[in-house]
């Protein structure tokens, strides 16, 4: 196409008028046709006779001139649209797919009709819903077999590559420090988009949170433009970048965010005891109103006799000194100080200082050398480095993790994370701009606090000051509050886990009962005993099919062979919580009617169970 624009208008299959018209105009290549914009050809055009205009047309439309999209007068946000649907210059547009463009733009009647102005210049019919329609038709019977096809090509290639998840295997668990390093070799790409998907096309935005290139793609083994598919697998799209993979690359695919200024994790200030200030010898008051930028702390006191080395001064105090003895020591404040002087930690010479002072000091001074030694020498010991709780980079989660879901009536619903991670980058593009800018020193160290405290959100809201919150004023759920409690994700998930063959229910008192025996309903007794029920149906001479049917009937005999059953099979119960052995005792089932579970009230005290609503598994 471009060796096509270097044509000259003279040498073109094209009227002596229109030829004279084009060249009279400055136009003696194609390619210089693209000075013009649309609105410049329609004036042009206007004095001319219509077999003039109608033959400059459709040269125009041919070659796709103007090239770029601002040359045919489209707003930005149109433009941005159809970039997002991989469309980047005119020759596309009349070309793309009357029904895609539709249903782009058929929300928005103002754009629709900027589309339509541009197809009426060229002469091309206008977008309609019957057009739509009608083109619905059309490519729903020629795709129906191409879909069959492919369906089957990325069924095949995503069984292929699914085959290994799930049969990984560990042989031990490490929970550690990461480092900036790792933490950037852990991600796929830079998240500097706090945008999460488009509204209009529900697509992700590039370099957003859900970004394909980032990410993975969204439909398996099909690219965001979608040019590359099923037998391109493994490949990386030259045109938007999107490896061509299975989409469930999305659950384990990490981004990262570069922070402009780094911050503290709040596990290791704002704990109790307070991790870095026992390990720094601060109070934890003073250490955190100097990662809050409240007060600067002493690195190197230089000549000034009154400074030791991490003394903490507060603003006033700082620039009176500073006003006094110029740049003869040296404070700094926020997350970079307390990094300084985690880095100049000597942990060596430290755990000598410290061992030494034990034996010369009080009982009192005893306990916090003692504390302070744990942690000194937790960090020798290992392979973890003091300054990396002082962050420069934040991992972000595979997006599947913290998914959006679209709702009736097309609206989205998220995560609180994906707010959380749209807070950081936020204000870390807030303070990059600032920071080119030069802005005023006061609004830069304000700005470090509030990425500070958007991150502090992020790792754990419900800690520290005020907490992060939604639009209505819910506080919103970090890191830590998917992990802590309940209804966490250990708790809850890992350790709560349903089972089969396991059953709960209210316990009532059952003074009836032997002290070994517990009364078990029978409707749950014939869903926990069932693979037993159905073997002495089978044991009976009942085939296994016949026995499956009458089972799910729950015909007499299957009453009968429960019946059996239970006499040699003893059953567990358990009362949550499990606080020693005692909370889990064997006994002989007997079958009741009702749907409770019923005990002698001798055997609970070992449960510490009462008969007020308690439940037993």
């Amino acid at each position: 196409m471009d060796n096509d624009l270097k044509q000259r208008i003279s040498q073109l299959r094209i009227s002596d008028a229109a030829k004279e018209v084009l060249q009279l105009s400055g136009i003696s290549v194609l390619e210089e046709a693209n000075t013009y914009d649309i609105d410049n050809f329609t004036t042009l055009l206007s004095t001319h006779s219509p077999d003039v205009v109608l033959e400059i047309k459709k040269l125009l439309r041919k070659y796709g001139l103007p090239n770029g999209l601002k040359d045919l007068k489209l707003s930005n946000e149109v433009i941005k649209v159809l970039n997002d649907a991989t469309i980047f210059n005119t020759a596309e547009l009349l070309t793309a797919s009357r029904s895609d463009l539709y249903l782009l733009f058929k929300a928005n009647e103002e754009e629709l009709d900027q589309i339509n102005r541009v197809f009426e210049f060229y002469g091309i019919n206008q977008l309609t819903e019957e057009d739509f329609d009608e083109h619905a038709e059309i490519l729903k019977s020629q795709q129906d077999v191409a879909d069959i096809n492919l369906q089957q090509r990325i069924q095949k290639e995503v069984k292929k590559i699914r085959k290994g998840y799930g049969s990984r295997t560990y042989n031990h668990l490490k929970i550690r420090l990461a480092s900036p390093d790792e933490i950037r070799a852990w991600s796929y790409g830079e998240v500097e988009n706090h945008e999460t998907i488009n509204y209009r096309t529900a697509k992700p935005e590039e370099g957003g949170l859900f970004c394909e290139r980032i990410f993975g793609p969204t439909k398996s083994f099909q690219c965001r433009c979608g040019k590359k598919q099923v037998s391109n697998s493994g490949q990386i799209c030259p045109k938007c970048g999107v490896e061509i993979t299975d989409s469930l690359v999305r659950r384990e695919r990490m981004g990262h965010i570069e922070l402009q200024a780094p911050i503290v994790h709040t596990w290791y200030l704002k704990n109790t005891p307070s991790r870095l200030a026992i390990l720094l010898g601060i109070k934890a008051k003073a250490l955190e109103e100097v990662v809050y930028y409240s007060s600067y702390i002493v690195i190197d006191p230089g000549s000034v006799p009154s400074l030791k080395k991490k003394d903490v001064l507060n603003e006033q105090g700082y620039f009176k000194l500073l006003e006094q003895y110029g740049r003869r020591f040296e404070a700094q404040t926020g997350a970079e100080a307390v990094k300084t002087l985690l880095m100049e930690l000597d942990l060596d010479k430290e755990v000598k200082i410290l061992r030494q002072k034990f034996k010369t000091s009080t009982k009192q001074k005893r306990e916090r050398i003692i504390r302070r030694l744990e942690i000194v020498e937790a960090f020798n010991n290992s392979d973890n480095k003091p300054h990396w709780m002082v962050m420069d980079v934040i991992p972000v989660l595979p997006p599947d993790l913290r998914p959006m879901v679209q709702l009736d009536g097309g609206r989205f619903a998220t995560t609180d994370l994906n707010d959380l991670y749209r807070r950081i980058i936020n204000r870390n593009a807030r303070l990059k701009k600032e920071k080119e800018e030069n802005a005023p020193r006061l609004v830069i160290k304000n700005e470090m606090r509030m990425l500070q405290v958007a991150a502090d959100a992020l790792f754990d809201n419900a800690r520290g000051g005020r907490r992060a919150s939604s639009g209505r004023d819910r506080p919103l759920k970090s890191l830590s509050d998917l992990l802590r409690g309940k209804q966490g994700r250990f708790r809850q998930n890992l350790l709560g886990k349903r089972v089969d063959y396991s059953g709960r229910s209210v316990i009532i008192v059952g003074p009836d009962l032997k002290m070994y025996q517990a009364g078990i309903p029978r409707e749950m007794a014939i869903i926990l005993f069932k693979p037993f029920v159905l073997r002495e149906l089978i044991k009976s001479g009942i085939n296994r099919g016949e026995a499956t049917r009458k089972y799910e009937r729950l015909d007499d005999d299957v009453w009968a062979a429960l019946e059996e059953v239970v006499k040699e099979h003893p059953i567990l119960l358990n009362r949550a919580p499990t606080l020693h052995r005692l909370g889990i005792q064997a006994f002989e089932p007997k079958l009741i009617d009702g749907k409770a579970i019923r005990l002698h009230p001798l055997v609970t005290p070992a449960f510490n169970a009462d008969f007020d609503g308690d439940q037993m598994a």
